[in-house]
């Protein structure tokens, strides 16, 4: 696929730039990605949920009737769960929702969304530059030339650029990463991706070798 390279003001640089058919135009695999973002997400869950169960909750542990005679069910202490303040049965416990992925199969999920928003048209070329200061109006500025203000954008840069980092956090719909924390969920999420002319050779790095 060959796109334009743009400058950060909108202006069209005067050349273009192919993208390569390995990482951009490979058959995509959705099950992979399914894969990939369901790792992600059950990553970023906190597990620390808990409740009480009968072990842990205060009370005595004195049997609150004798076991016959009363024409009434058998029952244990106070903490046994079909009373009112007892404990939980199978109550959730703290817990790790992560599961390993495979390096290949992620690298195919992030391929395959690389290659979704090449097909459809969701890719943007723009050729390196950063910021004197770190300001948020600078970066909404740069959003307005290129038309992507009301878009959900996502930056892809070839290392950390601390300005422009700084100057992009506060603005909704947005995000800057760079080639190292990339990854399948926020290729997903960004309706437009603008990818620094000097990152594509760590993107195709990154992901063949």
């Amino acid at each position: 696929m060959n796109l334009s390279v743009l400058k950060y003001t909108g202006e069209e640089a005067g050349r273009s730039v192919v993208l390569p058919e390995e990482v951009f135009g490979i058959e995509p695999n959705d099950h992979a990605i399914y894969l990939d973002v369901r790792s992600i997400l059950a990553g970023k869950r906190q597990g620390t949920h808990q409740s009480k169960e009968r072990g842990a909750v205060s009370g005595s542990r004195r049997k609150i009737k004798r076991q016959k005679g009363t024409g009434t069910a058998r029952a244990g202490d106070t903490k046994s769960p079909l009373f009112r303040g007892g404990g939980r049965i199978f109550g959730p416990r703290p817990r790790d929702y992560s599961f390993k992925l495979n390096r290949k199969v992620k690298r195919l999920a992030r391929k395959s969304a690389f290659t979704y928003k090449a097909k459809t048209s969701h890719i943007s070329i723009l050729e390196s530059f950063s910021f004197e200061t770190p300001k948020t109006k600078n970066y909404l500025g740069m959003l307005q030339n290129l038309s992507f203000l009301d878009k959900k954008t996502l930056l892809i840069l070839p290392s950390v650029d601390k300005n422009i980092l700084l100057s992009s956090r506060n603005i909704k719909q947005t995000k800057v990463l760079c080639v190292d924390h990339v990854n399948t969920y926020d290729l997903l999420q960004a309706k437009q991706l603008l990818i620094m002319e000097s990152a594509i050779g760590s993107i195709v790095e990154k992901l063949t070798q």
